[in-house]
C-alpha cells in the first residue's frame, strides 16, 4: 500500500550484465501503531475520533472521554470539569474540540466563551462522513461503509471488515487483520498528524503513519529484527510466540529447514558484505557458516549435513527424527531433504566466492566436496542415520525418470543434482564430478529433464505430487538455477540453461517475486521486471507477524476460475495485504496466518534487496 512509488530508472552497464537499475530515492511507507483500551475501560463502546491543531486526539465512548496515554486510551482528565460531565458528542470546529452534552455546547477554546444551552440535543452533522459515492459499490472491498473521509486527495472508507483508500486513480489500498488494526470493525476515520490516519474500531484505536523510507532504510529496520529475535546457534530460525503477538512470549525454535532458512539468511549477509565491506555483515557470516557447518559436523555421517540441532531435551518438534550426540548434550534432526541440500550448496557456492579470506574459502569448499562425494558414493542417495535414503534427498535416474514429463519433480530434481555436480567441479576441480554430470546429462536424459517447458507440468492421475503446484519446488528451482547458470560446463550449456530459466520465470512473471525476478536477471537478462520487483519490495510490510488475513471476501478483486497454479486472482495483491509466508509459499493465496502466533525473519525482504544490490540492479 505505498501511496507514491518513485520508480527512477536509468541506463547503464552495471558489472553483472544488465543495463537497468533503480536508484533506491525516498518512497512513502505505510505501518500501524495500534492503541488498545485500557483495562479500566474494556467495556467502554467507542463512538467517534477527532484531532485538533495541537495534535491532541480525543476518542468518544459511552463512557467518557478517553485519550492516548502510555501506548493505551484512558480516561481523559486534562479538564476536570469534563470529566464530570456526560459527554454526548464532540467535534472539531476551527481546529478546536467542541462537545455536546445533555445540556450544553461548549468549548474550552477562545478563553471557553462557547458556552451555550443545547437545543435539539445534537451537534451538526459531520458533512464528510457520509457524502455521496462517486464509487461503484461493487467494486469496493466490502460493503455496509460506516464512513467516509476526504484526506487530501484520498477517500478512505469504514467498514465492518476493515478499512481501505481509494485513490485518484481508482486503486484501492485495503488495511484489515491485525497487522493493521485491532479488529476490523470499523467506526470512525479522522487524519491524523505528518499524513497520518486516525482509524477508531471496536476495541481502540489504530494509527495509520506513512513515513519517508528508502529500501536500504527498510533493510536496516529487518536486518535488527532478524538479529534481535531469530538468531539462534547462527541459524536463522523461527520465532513463536505462547500468545500470539505477543513479541515478549516468543521462544526460539528447530524447524526442518534451518538449513535451508539459514542459508538464505546466510547468502543476503554474504551479498551485503560483497557490497559495502561491513564488518558486521561479514561477522554475521562466519556466525551462520558456522552453524551450517556443523550440521554436516554433528551427524558424524561424511557429507550428511542434520536438518537442524538443539540442546538434548529441548526439541519442540517430532522426537522421532531426533539422534543424540555421543556426549549425550545435543540432539540433531535427520531424514534431510533436498531442501537443504539446495541451501547448502547455494550458500557455501556464494560464501566461497565472496569472502576473501582463504581458511574460511576452504571449509566452504570441503563441505561442498564432502556433501557431494557422499551424494556419489551412495548412488545419488542421501544416506540416513539408518543407512536408508531418506525420503527426499534422491537424484538416481531410476528414481528422476520414473516421472513422468508432467511431473515437477523430474525437472527440479534434474536441475538440482547438475547444479550440485557443477558447483563441486568449479570449487574443486575433481574430474569425477564433471564426469558424472555429463553421465547424467548424456546417458540418463537429465539436460533434456531440464528442458522441460513449465507449461507441460500438470495432474497426473495417482500421483499426488501433482494435486497443485508445488511453491516450494519454485524456490528450490530458482535457488538451484543460481548454480546451475553461474557453473555450467560450456557456453551451450549456459545458453540452454538461460532459456529453461527464462521457460520457469515467465510462468512465475504473474507473483512479481523480486527474487526470482533477480535470479533470472542474473542470466544477462533485461525484461526481469525491474518495476514489480521494486514495487513489491515497496509493498512489503514492517510487521512480520501471522495475522490471519482474509481477503476472498473481497468485491473489487478479479478472481480466476479454479486452476493447477492455484492462481486464485488476475492481479497479485500486495504483499502487505496477503498472508505472511516465505518464498515457498502461493503469493495468490487470500486468506490465511495463524493469528500471530509467528514472526517471520526479515530474509524474506533481506535477500532479494541484498541480491538486487550486488547485481547492480538497486543502487544507492
Amino acid at each position: 500500500m505505498v501511496v507514491e512509488i518513485l520508480l527512477i530508472l536509468a541506463m547503464s552497464v552495471p558489472a553483472q550484465g544488465t543495463t537497468r537499475f533503480y536508484v533506491d530515492r525516498p518512497f512513502l511507507q505505510d505501518y500501524s501503531e495500534q492503541v488498545p483500551l485500557a483495562p479500566e475501560v474494556a467495556e467502554a463502546k467507542l463512538l467517534k475520533v477527532r484531532m485538533d491543531r495541537n495534535g491532541r486526539i480525543l476518542v468518544l465512548s459511552d463512557k467518557r472521554l478517553l485519550q492516548v496515554h502510555g501506548g493505551a486510551l484512558r480516561p481523559e482528565r486534562q479538564y476536570r470539569a469534563l470529566a464530570d460531565m456526560r459527554i454526548k458528542d464532540m467535534e472539531i470546529h476551527e481546529g478546536q474540540f467542541v462537545y455536546l452534552t445533555d445540556k450544553y455546547l461548549l468549548s474550552n477554546a477562545s478563553a471557553g466563551r462557547l458556552l451555550v444551552e443545547a437545543s435539539d440535543g445534537r451537534l451538526r452533522t459531520d458533512p464528510n462522513s457520509l457524502e455521496p459515492q462517486d464509487s461503484d459499490p461493487k467494486r469496493l472491498p466490502c460493503i455496509g461503509v460506516r464512513c467516509r473521509r476526504t484526506i487530501g486527495d484520498v477517500v478512505w472508507f469504514g467498514t465492518p471488515r476493515g478499512a481501505f483508500s481509494q485513490q485518484p486513480d481508482g486503486r484501492i489500498d485495503y488495511y484489515a487483520s491485525r497487522r493493521w488494526l485491532i479488529d476490523d470493525s470499523v467506526i470512525d476515520i479522522w487524519p491524523g498528524e505528518d499524513g497520518s490516519v486516525l482509524i477508531l474500531s471496536q476495541r481502540g484505536l489504530n494509527i495509520i503513519h506513512f513515513r519517508e523510507m528508502t529500501l536500504a532504510r527498510k533493510a536496516e529496520h529487518f536486518d535488527r529484527l532478524t538479529r534481535q529475535r531469530h538468531i539462534r546457534f547462527g541459524f536463522n530460525s523461527a520465532f513463536e510466540m505462547s500468545t500470539p503477538g505477543d513479541l515478549s512470549t516468543g521462544t526460539l525454535v528447530d524447524q526442518d529447514n534451518d538449513g535451508l532458512w539459514t542459508a538464505m539468511y546466510l547468502a543476503n549477509e554474504l551479498f551485503r558484505y560483497a557490497v559495502t565491506k561491513s564488518d558486521e555483515a561479514l561477522r554475521n557470516c562466519y556466525e551462520s557458516f558456522e552453524a551450517m557447518e556443523r550440521l554436516s559436523q554433528i551427524t558424524g555421517i561424511e557429507g550428511f549435513p542434520a536438518r537442524s540441532f538443539e540442546r538434548a531435551g529441548y526439541q519442540v518438534a517430532d522426537k522421532s527424527r531426533w539422534h543424540d550426540t555421543p556426549d549425550g548434550r545435543w540432539s540433531w534432526k535427520g531424514t534431510t531433504s533436498s531442501d537443504e541440500i539446495v541451501g547448502h550448496f547455494f550458500a557455501y557456492a556464494i560464501f566461497a566466492e565472496v569472502v576473501s579470506q582463504e581458511a574460511w574459502k576452504q571449509r566452504a569448499v570441503a563441505l561442498i566436496d564432502a556433501i557431494m562425494d557422499h551424494i556419489v558414493r551412495n548412488n545419488w542417495y542421501l544416506i540416513d542415520y539408518d543407512g536408508k535414503p531418506t525420503q527426499w534427498g534422491r537424484w538416481h535416474p531410476e528414481y528422476v525418470n520414473q516421472f513422468p514429463r508432467q511431473v515437477g519433480d523430474r525437472r527440479l530434481n534434474s536441475v538440482e543434482i547438475v547444479a550440485f555436480l557443477q558447483t563441486a567441479y568449479h570449487f574443486t576441480s575433481k574430474e569425477v564430478y564433471r564426469q558424472k554430470a555429463f553421465e547424467l546429462i548424456d546417458e540418463h536424459g537429465y539436460l533434456d529433464n531440464i528442458l522441460i517447458p513449465m507449461k507441460e507440468l500438470g495432474r497426473v492421475p495417482g500421483i499426488d505430487l501433482t494435486t497443485e503446484w508445488n511453491h516450494s519446488d519454485d524456490e528450490l528451482a530458482f535457488l538451484s538455477y543460481w548454480n546451475l547458470y553461474r557453473y555450467a560446463f560450456t557456453p551451450e550449456l549456459r545458453e540452454q540453461y538461460r532459456q529453461a530459466i527464462r521457460d520457469h520465470w515467465a510462468i512465475e512473471r504473474p507473483e512479481k517475486n523480486p527474487l526470482w525476478d533477480f535470479i533470472y536477471a542474473a542470466t544477462g537478462a533485461e525484461d526481469f521486471d525491474l518495476s514489480e520487483s521494486i514495487w513489491s519490495l515497496q509493498e512489503f510490510p514492517l510487521d512480520t507477524i501471522s495475522w490471519t488475513v482474509r481477503n476472498s471476501h473481497r468485491k473489487d478483486l478479479d478472481f480466476l476460475p479454479a486452476n493447477f497454479r492455484e492462481q486464485s486472482t488476475s492481479v497479485v495483491l500486495p504483499p502487505d495485504e496477503r498472508p505472511m509466508s516465505k518464498f515457498n509459499g502461493n503469493a495468490f493465496r487470500l486468506d490465511g496466518g495463524d493469528g500471530g502466533r509467528e514472526e517471520f525473519s526479515g530474509d524474506i525482504y533481506l535477500l532479494p534487496y541484498w541480491l538486487g544490490r550486488y547485481l547492480g540492479i538497486i543502487r544507492p
